[in-house]
């Protein structure tokens, strides 16, 4: 008996095409420095040779990618060269914006989502998911209103990357290991600070896949090991051959950059550095000779390191080992029972440590997480409800990066208009069941399948929620009415303090539901 067509690739076309006309209409609007940065990238990997990538300063926006990204670059810079000259002119091209300019760079971020498109559609195949389990999923992913904010106004490619992870934890929960491995092998060459769920990689590929005894173990280790080893070599051999690798070292990794970006990420150390200017304030009054910080505890350019007046001073060592041991509870269910269904869950709450802990974390790295949650956000109401919320969290946090009047209603309606599509979407995939119903369904039924509670938004998401509200319309009314120009970064403060509380509920929420999976 034939099998009926798989029309998945036809039903996911339509939302990947509404989400290309909307991001087309994005082109005329605001933009970050990071778009200038990307022109620069583009200039500079045309205009100079492969040696002098990683040593140029002709702009402060000095290339700090790893290899395979500045390789896109040089491969976009062929066709930037033919669309406008100047755009990969070295000393022409600074500050450079024509509307050709912007025209093409906007055009190679959407194209660039196909790797996007593509990896959540193959992750929503793999998957035992229904066709409305697929269809959320790829309204999660690729409407999501936190990549079309950071993307396609602000300026990033965070769609491709995200591709090759989805791409990369589809493979592992396929079954297909060496190819997940080698995928995020790649990934890490594109963007290195991916490199947070590497341990979790690691544990897994070692314990699912060099499995089977002593010999076939040792021998797919080996396998493993040359594909990864090749990857990093295509990536990083040309630099070592021209003697560049520490050069391209300390770029990727500028330690001298202050604990917090420029405009702090809602972590953990939101509180902490609060809690020191609170401390130092309150001894001060008291009396006490107090050292007020000499440097912001900020920096988007490389600068020292932010020293604290009464907390012991946060190092790159400090968060790397606090990441380390947050991760440790996914590592140790990792090594003991590898299971495949299990990867999308701990790479995201991976990457939920590493931006709640890190150095010098972006805002924008709530996408590392979020992303790869969509596939878990179906599994339950529970996880539909956590993802409900952190998904919104995510999204208000990066608020601040659009901070212009005519972008202000844009975003807004963004984020309202993925409030009422998850809610709508996670009420029809959890409509709940009667006791009986659920009786007789037992019979001859996955337990993993049986859903027998209704979605719903309890009184902690609703009280939350009406929190942000109330944080925004502080922010953008009421603040400028009772301040006026005084204390700008208040509402800022507000916005990341409050989030941050999201973010470390979402945290927590998450190592449960570690912890009690088997």
């Amino acid at each position: 008996m034939k099998k009926p067509p798989n029309n998945h690739r036809h039903h996911i076309r339509w939302p990947a095409l509404v989400a290309a006309a909307v991001k087309l209409l994005l082109i005329p609007v605001y933009r970050s420095t990071d778009f200038e940065v990307h022109r620069h990238w583009l200039a500079l990997t045309h205009s100079l040779p492969l040696s002098q990538w990683y040593s140029d300063t002709t702009s402060p926006w000095t290339l700090d990618y790893p290899p395979f990204f500045a390789y896109f670059e040089k491969f976009l810079s062929l066709f930037a060269s033919r669309v406008d000259p100047t755009i990969t002119h070295l000393h022409n091209g600074l500050n450079y914006a024509s509307p050709l300019t912007i025209l093409f760079q906007r055009l190679s971020v959407v194209i660039s989502d196909v790797v996007l498109v593509y990896s959540v559609f193959r992750l929503g195949k793999n998957g035992n998911f229904s066709k409305l389990e697929r269809f959320l999923m790829w309204v999660l992913v690729i409407w999501s209103p936190g990549l079309f904010i950071v993307d396609h106004m602000h300026f990033q490619y965070n769609g491709f990357l995200l591709g090759w992870l989805l791409l990369s934890i589809s493979c592992l929960e396929e079954g297909r290991d060496l190819i997940g491995g080698f995928v995020f092998a790649v990934l890490l060459c594109f963007k290195h600070l991916f490199a947070v769920a590497a341990p979790v990689y690691f544990v897994y590929l070692f314990r699912h896949y060099c499995r089977g005894g002593l010999v076939k173990g040792f021998g797919r280790l080996v396998l493993m090991g040359s594909a990864v080893l090749a990857v990093f070599a295509a990536a990083y051999g040309p630099f070592l051959y021209y003697g560049q690798i520490q050069v391209v070292l300390r770029r990727m990794f500028p330690f001298g950059r202050g604990l917090c970006h420029a405009y702090w990420a809602p972590n953990f150390w939101v509180f902490y550095i609060i809690l020191d200017k609170f401390l130092s304030f309150f001894l001060a009054k008291l009396g006490f000779d107090i050292q007020a910080p000499k440097a912001s505890f900020t920096g988007g350019l490389v600068g020292d390191s932010s020293p604290f007046a009464v907390l012991p001073t946060i190092t790159p060592l400090i968060t790397f080992i606090t990441v380390l041991l947050a991760i440790s509870p996914c590592l140790v269910k990792a090594w003991r029972n590898p299971q495949p269904r299990m990867v999308s869950r701990w790479v995201s709450y991976a990457y939920t440590c590493g931006f709640l802990f890190g150095w010098h974390v972006h805002e924008k790295a709530s996408l590392h997480f979020v992303i790869p949650l969509s596939a878990t956000a179906l599994k339950s109401t529970e996880d539909a409800k956590h993802y409900f919320y952190l998904s919104i969290v995510s999204c208000y946090s990066l608020f601040p990066l659009l901070f212009e009047a005519q972008e202000y209603p844009i975003k807004v309606v963004f984020l309202l208009l993925h409030a009422v599509l998850m809610f709508f979407g996670f009420s029809s995939r959890f409509p709940g069941t009667s006791a009986a119903t659920a009786s007789t369904a037992l019979k001859g039924t996955d337990n993993n399948k049986l859903e027998t509670h209704a979605f719903h938004i309890g009184w902690f998401g609703k009280s939350y929620l009406f929190g942000l509200l109330v944080v925004e319309i502080w922010g953008q009314f009421l603040h400028p009415i009772v301040f006026g120009d005084r204390f700008p970064f208040l509402p800022l403060m507000m916005i990341s303090i409050y989030c941050a509380l999201g973010m470390m509920y979402s945290w927590f929420w998450q190592l449960k539901q570690i912890t009690l999976t088997h």
